[in-house]
C-alpha cells in the first residue's frame, strides 16, 4: 500500500508539469499575468465570428450547394502520367466541361488541389502537386474563366492518397477542382443574392422534356 501511495506522487506532479506546459504555450493562459490588454486576438474568437457572418447570409450553406452541384454534374478530378504535369487529351476534355460549367456561375470562385502518388521525397511531390494545380488553373484561363477566380493552392503532394500505396498509382496522380467561395466585388454578392445565383441556372432550364405533340387545331374540324 505505501508503494502504492508513492507512486501517486510522481503521477500527478506528471500532471501538474503537462498542464503547466499546456498553459504556457496558450496565449490565454499566459496572459493572465500581463498587463490589461496585452492579449491581442489570436484568431478564434473572429473565425467563429466571420463563420456565423456567413451562415447567417447564407453564403456558407449555397457554397456547399454549389459545391455539391458542381462535384454531381461534372467530373472534378484529372489524372497524371508518372512524374508528369501535362495534361492529355482525355484531361483536357474534363477541364472543358469544368470550364462549360464555371462559365454559367461568373460570381463564383474555384480552387484546384493538385496531388501525386507516393513515389519520390515530399518536397518533390508537393512542388510536383502544384505545377499539376497551375497547369489545371492555365488550361481553365484559356477557356476564358478569368485568373481572378481561380487558385492553385499549396499541394498536397502525396499526403492525401485515393489508393494506399508505396508504389505508383494513377489515381493519386490527379488535381481536384472545388468551389471556393465568391467573388466579393460582384454586384450579386454584395446584394447577398445567394439564393439567386445558386438557382438562376436551374430557373433558367425549368423547360419540362417532352415528346408528346398537342393537339392541332385541324384535329377539331369534322370531315363531311
Amino acid at each position: 500500500m505505501a508503494v502504492q501511495k508513492n507512486l501517486r506522487v510522481p503521477i500527478a506532479l506528471t500532471g501538474l508539469a503537462l498542464l503547466a506546459a499546456c498553459a504556457s504555450s496558450d496565449p490565454v493562459y499566459s496572459a493572465f499575468h500581463r498587463e490589461a490588454g496585452a492579449l491581442l486576438d489570436t484568431g478564434n474568437f473572429g473565425t467563429a465570428t466571420m463563420n456565423n457572418v456567413q451562415i447567417m447570409n447564407g453564403e456558407k450553406r449555397y457554397t456547399y450547394d454549389l459545391s455539391q452541384r458542381f462535384a454531381s454534374e461534372v467530373m472534378t478530378t484529372v489524372n497524371f502520367a508518372f512524374n508528369s504535369a501535362v495534361l492529355d487529351s482525355g484531361a483536357q476534355d474534363t477541364l472543358r466541361e469544368q470550364a462549360q460549367w464555371i462559365r454559367q456561375f461568373p460570381e463564383v470562385r474555384f480552387r484546384v488541389y493538385g496531388h501525386t502518388d507516393a513515389v519520390g521525397s515530399e518536397v518533390y511531390n508537393k512542388s510536383l502537386g502544384l505545377n499539376r494545380a497551375h497547369a489545371v488553373v492555365n488550361f481553365l484561363a484559356s477557356q476564358g474563366i478569368s485568373k481572378d477566380r481561380l487558385e492553385a493552392v499549396v499541394s498536397f503532394g502525396e499526403t492525401q492518397p485515393l489508393i494506399v500505396t508505396e508504389g505508383r498509382e494513377r489515381r493519386n496522380r490527379r488535381t481536384v477542382t472545388e468551389v471556393s467561395g465568391f467573388v466579393g466585388s460582384h454586384p450579386t454578392v454584395l446584394e447577398g443574392r445567394y439564393a439567386e445565383i445558386i438557382y438562376r441556372e436551374y430557373i433558367n432550364s425549368a423547360v419540362p422534356r417532352t415528346a408528346l405533340e398537342g393537339i392541332q387545331g385541324t384535329d377539331f374540324q369534322s370531315s363531311q
